[in-house]
C-alpha cells in the first residue's frame, strides 16, 4: 500500500515549493518559471503575489521583465491570463492550446460557422503583428473580411488560433493602457521547442505537489494526463481520503512541524485554483466564506495563517491615508502578526501613503463593478 501524506504534510510540501516558508533570493524570472507562471488576469495584482515569494522584491524588478520581453502575459492554463517567462510562453502554449480551443470552440463555435480557421489565423495574425489591437479593434477589422460573422466570436477565434501577449503599458505597475495584443512570435522574436505533456506534469509537480491526476488537470485545463502521469518515474502517496498522490522522486517533503510565517496573498494566487480537492490550504471556514464570491469572477485576497485560510484582506486608500482591513473568518489567535504583516504589506503597495490597519469580524464582499473585494 501507498504510504500515508498527512493534510498538514501535503501544506507544508506545497507551501514550500511555492516559496512561501520563506522569501527566496532567486531572481524573478527563475521565480515566475519555478511557479510554472502566475495567474495574472488582472493588470497588477499578481505583484503581490511575488512579493510574497522574493526577498526585497520591488514593482519595478518584474515591470521592467515585461518591457525587455523577458517575461510576458498571456492566456495558458485554464485559458487564463498567466506571467510566465518568453521561454514557457512559447514553450507551453502549443501544448495548452487544447485548452482555448475546446472553451472557444464551446462558447463561439456556432458563431464561426463558415469561416475558414486557417484563413482567419493568418487573417488576424497580420492584422495584429501589424500593430497590437485590442479584441473590439480586431473584430471590427476581420468583419470587413467575414461581415456575416459576430465581430467578437472573429476576435476569439484569433485568440485561440494564435498565441497572443497583451503588450505593455497593460500591466506595468502604477500604470494602465488598453487590453492590446499581438503574436507571442513577433513580440519575441525566437522559437523554442514544445513542452511534452510529461515536461508539464514535472513542472505542476515540482511547484505543487504530491498532487492527484485531478489536480495537475485543474490546474492546467488539459484532460487524459492519468497516462501521461503513470509513463513517468514518480512516487506515490495516498491522502487521508484515500486518493493516489503523485510526486518526483527528490521534491522536497519538510516535516509537519514546520512554521509557517503569516502570508497575504493575491486574489487569484494559483496556490488556491490548481488543485482538485483544495483543502490543504483552505479550511470549511474558508470554503463557507468564498461562497458569497461564486459566480462573480471577483476571488478573495487570502490570508494564511499556519499555513491555511484564516481570513482576507482589503485595502481602501484616502486623503493620502492607505487602509488594509483584516477580514477575519474565525478569530485568528496571531492577529498582531496578521497586522505586522499588513503593514509591510502597505509599505510595498503604497509606500508614500500614510498607513493604518483594522479589523472586521466577516469576510469581504464582492464588488463586481470593480472586479475586487470590498470591506
Amino acid at each position: 500500500m501507498d504510504p500515508l501524506i498527512t493534510r498538514r504534510a501535503l501544506n507544508r510540501a506545497t507551501l514550500d515549493r511555492q516559496l512561501l516558508l520563506r522569501r527566496t533570493g532567486m531572481t524573478v524570472v527563475d521565480v515566475v518559471e519555478h511557479l510554472g507562471g502566475l495567474q495574472a488576469q488582472t493588470p497588477h495584482t499578481w505583484y503581490t503575489g511575488l512579493w510574497n515569494r522574493i526577498a526585497d522584491f520591488q514593482p519595478g524588478d518584474a515591470a521592467d521583465l515585461l518591457l525587455s520581453r523577458e517575461l510576458v502575459r498571456i492566456a495558458l492554463q485554464r485559458s487564463t491570463i498567466h506571467l510566465v517567462s518568453a521561454r514557457d510562453c512559447l514553450a507551453m502554449r502549443p501544448l495548452l492550446q487544447a485548452v482555448t480551443e475546446r472553451g472557444t470552440r464551446s462558447t463561439y463555435g456556432k458563431r464561426l460557422a463558415g469561416v475558414d480557421l486557417d484563413e482567419l489565423a493568418a487573417t488576424g495574425r497580420a492584422l495584429l503583428e501589424e500593430r497590437p489591437m485590442t479584441f473590439a479593434e480586431l473584430g471590427r477589422a476581420l468583419a470587413e473580411r467575414w461581415p456575416d460573422n459576430d465581430p467578437h466570436a472573429l476576435g476569439q477565434g484569433v485568440r485561440w488560433l494564435v498565441p497572443l501577449v497583451q503588450v505593455p503599458p497593460r500591466g506595468l505597475w502604477g500604470k494602465s493602457g488598453p487590453v492590446a495584443h499581438t503574436s507571442a512570435e513577433s513580440w519575441l522574436g525566437f522559437e523554442v521547442p514544445p513542452m511534452t505533456p510529461a515536461e508539464l506534469v514535472r513542472r505542476y509537480l515540482a511547484a505543487f505537489g504530491p498532487a492527484s491526476v485531478m489536480d495537475a488537470q485543474t490546474w492546467s485545463g488539459l484532460t487524459r494526463l492519468g497516462e501521461v502521469v503513470e509513463s513517468m518515474d514518480l512516487v506515490r502517496f495516498r491522502d487521508e481520503a484515500g486518493r493516489t498522490l503523485y510526486d518526483l522522486p527528490d521534491a522536497p517533503r519538510p516535516g509537519e512541524d514546520v512554521p509557517a510565517p503569516v502570508r497575504l496573498m493575491y486574489d487569484f494566487d494559483n496556490l488556491f485554483l490548481s488543485h482538485a480537492d483544495r483543502s490543504r490550504v483552505i479550511t470549511e471556514t474558508g470554503m463557507a466564506a468564498m461562497q458569497g464570491f461564486m459566480g462573480t469572477n471577483v476571488m478573495p485576497r487570502s490570508i494564511l495563517v499556519d499555513g491555511v485560510s484564516a481570513g482576507d484582506w482589503t485595502v481602501t486608500r484616502a486623503k493620502g491615508v492607505s487602509t488594509l482591513t483584516i477580514h477575519q473568518w474565525a478569530p485568528i489567535s496571531v492577529l498582531d502578526e496578521v497586522e505586522q504583516e499588513g503593514l509591510r504589506l502597505l509599505e510595498f503597495l503604497a509606500p508614500s501613503d500614510k498607513h493604518e490597519i483594522s479589523v472586521l469580524d466577516r469576510p469581504s464582499q464582492p464588488d463586481t463593478s470593480r472586479g475586487t473585494a470590498r470591506t
